[in-house]
């Protein structure tokens, strides 16, 4: 199922979302479909190695036009999200359904910890951590459940990023 890119206007893009790219008229660049790497870029036929983790879909089709120029004249290019398979999450520890957590659209952490199921009766509430991975630097970000439940400290419900770890102890 394709997901139109009207209803994904701010969505970022992240390593392992599928792609679709048509140049239009172009023999050859019709509907190739592009898996964004690991290290978050693309390689496009003519152009070679994109960045394409974290722009929106407008942003990297804007760079694709602007690349393509010196090659193409005129360039009409269309760039559809396939599938977000970038954007997930990791829920561990004791929660009733653990594991990766897939979402259309960026997660706050209640909403990341309701998909995982809720949190199990063991579960230390205030003690729970999101780590998140920038490049080499590891950052972790305190979150305790009671106290956003009660209304309270819901700063520390932050939206989460791709890849980021939810854990439960």
């Amino acid at each position: 199922m394709t997901i139109e890119q009207t209803n994904y206007a701010a969505y970022q893009l992240s390593p392992g979302d599928a792609l679709e790219v048509t140049v239009w008229k172009e023999e050859g660049l019709q509907q190739l479909q592009i898996l964004i790497s690991p290290d978050g870029t693309i390689i496009f036929p003519l152009i070679g190695t994109v960045g394409a983790a974290g722009k929106t879909i407008t942003e990297l089709k804007d760079n694709l036009t602007s690349r393509l120029a010196d090659y193409i004249s005129d360039p009409s290019i269309t760039v559809k999200l396939l599938n977000n398979q970038g954007n997930s999450i990791f829920v561990i520890g004791k929660v009733n359904k653990p594991g990766q957590v897939f979402s259309g659209r960026r997660l706050d952490v209640l909403q990341a910890l309701s998909l995982a199921g809720g949190l199990t009766v063991f579960a230390k509430e205030g003690s729970i951590n999101i780590i998140r991975r920038t490049g080499d630097q590891v950052k972790v970000f305190p979150f305790d459940y009671s106290d956003v439940i009660d209304g309270d400290s819901l700063e520390q419900n932050i939206l989460l990023e791709p890849g980021d770890t939810v854990t439960v102890p």
